[in-house]
């Protein structure tokens, strides 16, 4: 365990709270023009699944625990999580759907992704800033619409809705964020 500040503390982190490991799903600074700064943290408690939410001050140290980050190649679903697989061994894990959360439908075959292993237990997963996606369905666009005025809805081929600029059309290939499926460009190739 390092004792950091809570200012330094990142999503993905693991850090110990009452004798137990949780990890970070969102952490915000706060900065108030009076008063004194703040940090919100979201996290999950690894045993049980348990979401927390802790606010300290941006001075205050907090205890996290050093994690073993690997690349692994995601290879299937399984029933009760995803297989994954690091290249160099051969070794394969199991993450639960609780660790990669609502970011699954942008798992592909044979993405690389950062898995966070605590005690030989994946407790936290990074994957690719941006994919690369096909739009299924959105509207026509109307003649007149300049790209700067608004976006339209549209599903992706892995079922997620997301917004996007009217010359969009059905079949387009663009690139998404995965931490918020945000349309970010048209794809270039």
């Amino acid at each position: 365990m390092v004792k950091v500040i809570a200012s330094q503390i990142r999503k993905g982190n693991v850090v110990e709270l009452d004798d137990k490991l949780h990890v970070v799903l969102l952490a915000e600074n706060f900065h108030p023009g009076k008063g004194t700064p703040t940090t919100q943290i979201d996290m999950r408690r690894i045993n049980d699944g348990v979401k927390v939410s802790v606010r300290y001050k941006t001075t205050e140290m907090v205890e996290r625990a050093q994690i073993d980050e690997r690349p692994y190649t995601f290879l299937y679903e399984e029933e009760h999580g995803f297989a994954f697989m690091q290249m160099e061994t051969y070794e394969q894990i199991s993450v639960s759907k609780d660790v990669v959360g609502d970011r699954a439908p942008f798992l592909a075959e044979n993405m690389e992704c950062h898995i966070g292993v605590y005690n030989d237990v994946p407790v936290s997963i990074e994957l690719p800033q941006r994919v690369t996606l096909e739009v299924t369905e959105t509207e026509p666009a109307v003649k007149g619409q300049t790209a700067a005025s608004s976006y339209k809805p549209a599903i992706l081929s892995n079922g997620v809705r997301t917004m996007v600029p009217p010359f969009i059309t059905i079949g387009t290939r663009i690139v998404v964020m995965t931490e918020d499926a945000s349309y970010v460009e048209r794809a270039k190739d």
